[in-house]
């Protein structure tokens, strides 16, 4: 399948002055298939080393023992029967499970500059610190480029199940169109698909190859059960474990209620913030989670934490929280009963789109229920971003007026694309442009 991600492998790989690269992302989203399938498949084919630091032991131990990259080059190329010159990549995968590995890289980084080197894992055992004792281990600073890889896009869903129909919705977009109702329609069958799927390549893949969605169900249930698996490494007790996972299978439930706020009383009976920091922090670090923090009344920028304390919880793949629901897949594909959708689906897509590029999340809370589900900065501008199932009406924009500037707000819901005064309508199936245009004045 096609990923947004290859053009910044290709970009990095035709510099001039190349540093290792280390793509980091959550388990599952694609990050080795995407550097040997599709990068070194083609622009090193039969010339690129794979290496798994999980399933190759010999390896491992060797990198433990030797960090002098002559000495890993020679070991290499006998290992393996290839030459290692600037022609050759070497890919290091699951690079946690060795840290010397990782360490190494300042030192091809200094001695060997020519040879690509990718390097793909995970952040969590590094971000919180344990099992990183190791003997001569430090992160290699200033040594390194680093690529996020996020699950896929809405973009990168239609890129691989309707690239003809994504061509229509970049131009309307691009022309500040509405869709005709015939394209409107189908787009917002594929948004739906895509709610239920989401973004995990091998569910959306066993889609497209099955054309089953139930088959797709079954791969996210795997993939779930993987993540509450991976929760028992790299955590100092069994405490934070059981917290960690009752906090991941919390998610929906807590943006179900009526106050989205996420309260640890509803996770464990009188349980406190600070006995969760750690379970936060853990699913952050994986990125498993999107915490989202409140704005009160007047907005200053740069748009910054106020209160700790008060926040969200989006889950990072948009499949994964429709199956958390239990909803019905039938609702998701029978747009007769698309109104029995709740609207937190809706919000979850826009939150994960939004953190693909890296955008930090916030909300902002007014007197009487009044509340914007984002806050953005665009073109220079502090911009109220609010999601609904169908138009609705923006009652919140009164109130926020009162505390702040805004010469635009952004209506994301069903409708199709329109503008009137001070609001834009965004449909649903055009977030991933409005966040492209976003990410341009960051």
């Amino acid at each position: 399948m096609d990923r947004i991600y290859l053009k910044d492998l290709i970009e990095w790989n035709n510099r001039k002055r190349r540093k290792p690269l280390i793509v980091y992302g959550a388990r599952q989203v694609g990050k080795s298939y995407l550097i040997r399938n599709l990068f070194a498949e083609k622009y090193y084919k039969g010339k690129y080393i794979y290496i798994d630091f999980k399933r190759n032991v010999d390896e491992r131990k060797f990198f433990d023992n030797h960090m002098d990259p002559m000495e890993i080059i020679q070991y290499l190329s006998v290992k393996y029967n290839m030459k290692i010159n600037k022609e050759t990549l070497l890919i290091f995968d699951e690079i946690q499970e060795c840290l010397s590995a990782l360490t190494s890289l300042k030192y091809f980084h200094q001695d060997y500059s020519d040879i690509p080197i990718i390097a793909s894992g995970s952040m969590v055992r590094i971000k919180t610190g344990r099992n990183t004792k190791e003997k001569d281990f430090f992160f290699p600073v200033g040594s390194m480029t680093t690529l996020f890889v996020y699950p896929m896009t809405f973009k990168e869903y239609m890129m691989n199940t309707n690239q003809n129909l994504w061509n229509v919705i970049q131009e309307a977009y691009a022309q500040k169109k509405p869709l005709s109702r015939e394209f409107h329609d189908l787009a917002m069958v594929e948004l739906y698909k895509f709610l239920l799927i989401g973004g995990l390549p091998e569910a959306v893949n066993e889609y497209i190859e099955s054309g089953s969605l139930l088959d797709a169900r079954r791969v996210l249930k795997d993939i779930y059960g993987d993540y509450l698996s991976d929760m028992n490494l790299y955590q100092a007790s069994e405490i934070s474990i059981t917290r960690t996972k009752r906090m991941f299978e919390n998610a929906y439930r807590q943006l179900n209620k009526e106050n989205e706020n996420f309260r640890f009383s509803e996770v464990e009976k009188g349980a406190k913030r600070r006995e969760y920091d750690n379970a936060l922090y853990w699913l952050s670090c994986a990125n498993l989670v999107y915490p989202c923090y409140c704005l009160k009344e007047r907005i200053t920028q740069p748009l910054s934490i106020h209160n700790e304390s008060v926040f969200k919880v989006y889950l990072h793949d948009n499949g994964l929280l429709a199956m958390q629901s239990e909803i019905s897949m039938v609702n998701f594909i029978d747009s007769n009963k698309w109104n029995t959708i709740s609207g937190l689906f809706f919000e979850n897509y826009v939150a994960t789109e939004l953190s693909s590029k890296n955008i930090k999340l916030f909300y902002w809370k007014g007197k009487n229920d009044n509340e914007f589900e984002f806050i953005v900065n665009y073109n220079g501008e502090i911009v109220p971003i609010d999601v609904k199932k169908k138009k609705g009406s923006l009652h919140s924009l009164k109130a926020y007026k009162n505390h702040n500037a805004c010469n635009l707000a952004i209506r994301i819901s069903s409708q199709n694309y329109m503008e009137s005064d001070d609001i834009v309508t965004i449909p649903l199936y055009m977030v991933p442009l409005l966040v492209e245009d976003i990410t341009l004045y960051l």
